[in-house]
């Protein structure tokens, strides 16, 4: 099962009580103050894990809090600090406060940590409140009380390329071609529920393709599998849209690709403006040459590189394959070479 967006509940520990204490000992009539400090609580942090990929593990899970502080004791012994809890989410898992909306954190690289919750701060003993008119303190803190917030994690994977287009368009049948991904193949739209990434190598470089599920017209307002997907493709260097040519889909492939275009659009005003590549799909079933050409010149009418391929017999995918490689490397080393500049 694949969880993309979860809501949580996490409370950081609260602070130890400082103490209350007099000094007792033989010879010493008139002891100070002698209450040690509360301990910090335990901080709550996200980790950003390769070993997930799916938000599952909080859905069953949703409730996550820290221990408080240990209690301050006589003699000036400060309260044990409470251990910090780590909780794990797949690289790319956006934070957001739940009540606010506001951005927390968003972790794209592997081992990232930050704190989502602050544990509270132990209280003063006695001790801090002596003074020379005022020997004899009964004045002490609590301690103070964890941050606790409720958290919307999504998921958004990172990917290099997104494949998008109608179901059935064929994305699935592509990606097990190009890479060692095995989504559910068949006849029948809405095949793939989940998006499904496959490592593709390329001479002496790889990179990850998403397998996107279809979209229909509508999905930017929920229709079809709607936004829940759209989302994934929004860190992708690169989108390749696949249209299907053959007959037997009963589309006209230019409507199609427009639709898509629209969507696309509706759903972020960035989407359009990432690379493209169109390619037409099921060559080995296209019998009508006009629908081809029609797709190819309105593709040629927005400056995108086009490509003529059939998954099933390998037509085509080794120049689409060298024309998704250049690009995403292009893209990568332009990046690598602006954070050096930095």
């Amino acid at each position: 099962m694949f969880i993309d967006e979860v809501r949580i509940s996490v409370k950081a520990g609260d602070g130890g009580n400082g103490c209350l204490a007099f000094r007792r000992e033989k010879f010493v009539p008139k002891g100070g103050p002698s209450g040690g400090d509360g301990g910090r609580g335990g901080n709550i942090y996200m980790v950003a894990s390769q070993h997930y990929n799916t938000l599952l593990h909080f859905r069953f899970n949703p409730e996550h809090k820290a221990d408080r502080g240990r209690h301050g004791e006589g003699s000036n012994k400060k309260g044990r600090d409470a251990e910090h809890i780590e909780l794990p989410v797949p690289v790319g898992t956006v934070v957001y406060d739940n009540e606010t909306g506001d951005l927390i954190h968003d972790f794209t690289v592997p081992g990232e940590k930050f704190m989502v919750a602050r544990g509270g701060r132990g209280g003063r003993g006695n001790q801090h409140f002596a003074t020379p008119t005022h020997q004899a303190p009964t004045e002490h803190e609590p301690g103070r009380p964890g941050e606790a917030k409720t958290l919307r994690l999504e998921l958004k994977l990172l990917a290099d390329a997104g494949l998008v287009g109608f179901p059935n368009a064929g994305k699935s049948t592509l990606i097990s071609r190009i890479s060692a991904a095995r989504p559910k193949i068949a006849d029948y739209p809405f095949t793939t529920l989940e998006p499904n990434l496959g490592v593709v190598s390329h001479e002496d470089r790889t990179f990850v393709v998403a397998d996107i599920p279809g979209l229909i017209e509508g999905a930017h307002e929920g229709h079809g599998l709607g936004i829940r997907f759209l989302k994934h493709i929004e860190r992708t260097k690169l989108l390749v849209h696949l249209v299907d040519v053959s007959e037997g889909s009963g589309r006209d492939p230019v409507e199609d690709f427009k639709v898509v275009l629209n969507e696309l659009k509706s759903f972020s005003e960035e989407l359009p403006t990432k690379p493209m590549i169109v390619v037409a799909t099921k060559m080995d079933s296209a019998q009508d040459p006009d629908r081809v050409k029609k797709l190819s010149a309105a593709a040629k009418r927005r400056k995108m590189p086009f490509f003529k391929i059939s998954a099933v017999t390998g037509e085509g995918l080794p120049e689409l394959l060298k024309a998704m490689a250049e690009q995403i490397f292009a893209a990568a080393d332009t990046a690598a070479i602006a954070d050096a500049e930095v």
